[in-house]
C-alpha cells in the first residue's frame, strides 16, 4: 500500500485520494492517476482497469503510457480481482461471440505453447468426431514456441483467416472450425501482446492468462481444456509457476461460469519427432492414421478424454479416452480432418500422400560424434525450439516470414541407444549458408551418459476449479 503520510506532502488531497482509491473519482480518471497508484503498489478498481482498457484500445492512451502502465504492474503485481477485470476488459473490448443457437457443447482446448507442440492437430478432429463441437481460434509462433496457424497455413490452401459468418458457419456444418482471432475479437489484447513482447512484460502471470482467457471466452466456448507446459521449452520452466498458471486460468473461467480443466506437462523434451510446420502436419496424419507416436498420443488422448467429458458425451475423461481411441482406429478422426481442411480451403491430397509435398526444404542429416556411446539422456527442448527457428520454421518477429517446409526431425530421443556416427537428427532448411551453425547447435542439445535414463513422466498434475489431482 501506499504511505499516506508521504504521499500527502507531495500530492494534493484529491491525487491521493485517487491513487489510493480510483472509485472515489470516476469521473477525472485519467493515465496519470492509474500510473502514480499502480507504480506505489496500490491494487487498481475495477473502473480504473476497464477505463484503461478502454482508452488504450481506443488510442486516448498512448503506447509510451501503456508501457508504463505494463511495467509498473510487472513490477508491483496484480491481485486476483484486478486479472479477472482485466480478463472481463479485454474481453468486452470486441465482439464476444454467442454460439448458444448452434447444437452441442462447445469445447475447446488451449496450450501455453511448447517444442513439437502439435497437439491442436489431431486433438480437434478427434474430439470433433465424437460428436463435440470444437471452435478453435489459435494463434501463431513467436520465439522459440510453435503456433497452430503456422502449421494449419502449410497445408496447401489452408485458410485460416475466415469472418465470424463463415466461422459460424464452419462449426454449425462440420462440428469443428480452426481459424486465428480476427478483429472483432479482443482486440485491447492484440494491442497490448504486441506492446508485452517489446518491453519485456511477457512472462508475467496475470498478463498470460487475461490475454489467453479474453480470447478463449469471447470465441462462444461452453468448456475449455488446458494444457500449460513445464519446463525447459516453456514460458513456465518450473513446476511451481506452472501451477500457478494453471490454477489461475482455470479460475478465470470458473469465475465466468466456463467448466474448466487444466494439465500440467513435461516440455523439458520436444513432443514427439517433428519440430516445424509442414513436419509436425506429416507427423500429426501419420497419428490420425492409427500411428502410436510416443507423447504424442499420450497427452492427445488425455487431452480429448477431458474435452469430452465436459462435452457430455462421455461420463469421465477415462471414457472420453476410450471413445478418442475409436475414431482413430475406425478412421473417423482422420476423415474430420480431411473435410475441415477442404472445408477450410485446403488440397486434402496433401494429407493423403505426405511425401509429394512440394515445399519440403533441403534436408542435412545430424551424426553423433566419435565419442558419443550408451544411452541419450536429454535432448533440450529449448535449444531445438531456438534452431527450428533459426531454420526458418519460425520467427523472431511477427512480421518475419516462416518456411513451411523447415525444421528438424529427432531419429533419437532420451532412451535411444546410440553409438559413433548413428543419425540422431534431419536438418530440412533452405539456409545453406547456415547448416554447420545449425548442425551444432542440434548436437548440443543431446546429452549422452552410460545408463538408460527412466522415462519422465509426460503428464504431471491435473488442475482444477475446487482442487489439483
Amino acid at each position: 500500500m501506499a504511505r499516506p503520510w508521504r504521499l500527502l506532502s507531495i500530492r494534493s488531497f484529491k491525487q491521493f485520494t485517487l491513487t489510493t482509491n480510483l472509485n472515489f473519482f470516476s469521473m477525472n480518471l485519467n493515465i496519470i492517476d492509474i500510473l502514480t497508484a499502480k507504480r506505489d503498489g496500490d491494487a487498481l478498481s475495477d473502473e480504473a482497469i476497464r477505463w484503461l482498457v478502454a482508452a488504450y484500445t481506443s488510442g486516448d492512451v498512448t503506447d509510451y503510457q501503456m508501457s508504463a502502465f505494463l511495467m509498473a504492474a510487472f513490477i508491483r503485481g496484480m491481485s486476483e480481482a484486478e486479472t479477472q477485470t482485466l480478463t472481463r476488459a479485454m474481453l468486452y473490448s470486441g465482439e464476444v461471440l454467442d454460439l448458444s443457437d448452434l447444437p452441442g457443447i462447445k469445447v475447446d482446448k488451449h496450450s501455453t505453447g511448447g517444442v513439437g507442440d502439435k497437439i491442436s492437430l489431431p486433438l480437434a478432429p478427434i474430439v470433433a468426431a465424437c460428436g463435440v463441437p470444437v471452435p478453435m481460434i489459435s494463434g501463431r509462433g513467436l520465439g522459440h514456441s510453435g503456433g497452430t496457424l503456422d502449421k494449419l497455413e502449410s497445408i496447401p490452401g489452408f485458410n485460416v483467416n475466415l469472418s465470424i459468418s463463415e466461422y459460424r458457419w464452419q462449426l454449425q456444418q462440420n462440428g469443428l472450425v480452426l481459424i486465428g482471432q480476427t478483429p472483432e475479437i479482443a482486440p485491447a489484447d492484440r494491442k497490448l501482446y504486441a506492446l508485452r513482447d517489446v518491453t519485456a512484460t511477457v512472462p508475467f502471470i496475470p498478463f498470460i492468462a487475461s490475454s489467453i482467457m479474453s480470447k478463449k471466452l469471447a470465441e462462444g466456448i461452453d468448456a475449455l481444456v488446458l494444457d500449460v507446459k513445464c519446463g525447459r521449452g516453456a514460458f513456465m520452466q518450473t513446476e511451481p509457476e506452472a501451477k500457478k498458471l494453471a490454477q489461475t486460468l482455470v479460475e478465470i473461467g470458473e469465475a465466468f461460469g466456463k467448466p474448466t480443466v487444466g494439465w500440467i506437462t513435461n516440455m523439458n523434451v520436444p513432443l514427439g519427432r517433428a519440430v516445424g510446420n509442414w513436419l509436425e502436419v506429416e507427423e500429426s496424419v501419420r497419428c490420425l492414421k492409427g500411428e502410436n507416436v510416443p507423447e504424442v498420443m499420450e497427452l492427445t488422448y488425455v487431452l480429448a478424454g477431458e474435452m469430452l467429458c465436459l462435452g457430455g458425451v462421455a461420463e469421465t475423461p477415462e471414457a472420453g479416452c476410450e471413445m478418442a481411441q475409436e475414431v482413430v482406429a475406425n478412421g473417423k478422426a482422420f476423415d474430420k480432418f480431411l473435410k475441415i481442411v477442404q472445408a477450410q480451403g485446403g488440397d486434402p491430397r496433401a494429407l493423403e500422400d505426405t511425401n509429394a509435398y512440394p515445399n519440403l526444404a533441403p534436408a542435412y542429416d545430424i551424426y553423433a560424434s566419435d565419442t558419443a556411446m550408451g544411452y541419450v539422456q536429454e535432448v533440450d527442448a529449448l535449444t531445438i525450439g531456438k534452431t527450428a527457428v533459426l531454420t526458418g520454421a519460425g520467427r523472431m518477429k511477427k512480421e518475419d516470414p516462416v518456411d513451411p517446409g523447415a525444421g528438424i526431425y529427432l531419429h533419437c530421443k532420451p532412451g535411444s541407444e546410440v553409438h559413433p556416427g548413428m543419425r540422431l537428427a534431419t536438418l530440412y532448411t533452405h539456409k545453406t549458408d547456415d547448416v554447420p551453425t545449425l548442425q551444432h547447435a542440434v548436437i548440443s542439445a543431446y546429452r549422452f551418459g552410460e545408463e538408460r535414463p527412466a522415462p519422465a513422466p509426460l503428464l504431471i498434475q491435473r488442475v482444477t476449479g475446487k482442487q489439483s489431482g
